[in-house]
């Protein structure tokens, strides 16, 4: 899931999830923004995804609280926290749920094959 998506072509999150497809990933675009990503709608941090492997994050800490219950209920095996997110409140409730923890950067960890 890329939690911040954007159609935004200059920013991160939508380099990210057009980098994670070419990859083989299947990806779940998830903003306040509206359109498409990498051909992937982007919807509302509404629905609560249950299979979700890694949530790679694109919004920052000051706006995360109100995502705090639908990151955490969504329950993936693990959150990136990109550049700009690192939150180390959201860091620490994540992995008292068991869900793992990384202050990384999807670009590069998709770049060396460490993703």
């Amino acid at each position: 899931m890329v939690l911040g998506a954007t159609p935004d072509a200059s920013r991160y999150a939508n380099l990210a999830a057009n980098r994670l497809v070419r990859s083989g990933h299947s990806i779940v675009n998830v903003g306040i923004k509206t359109g498409e990503v990498a051909g992937v709608p982007i919807e509302k941090p509404e629905t609560i995804h249950h299979d979700i492997d890694t949530i790679t994050l694109y919004v920052g800490p000051i706006n995360q609280p109100p995502l705090y219950d639908y990151i955490l209920n969504t329950h993936p095996k693990r959150i990136i926290f990109n550049p700009g997110t690192e939150n180390s409140e959201l860091r620490r409730m994540a992995n008292a749920k068991g869900i793992e923890t990384e202050y990384a950067c999807t670009l590069v960890m998709l770049s060396v094959g460490q993703y």
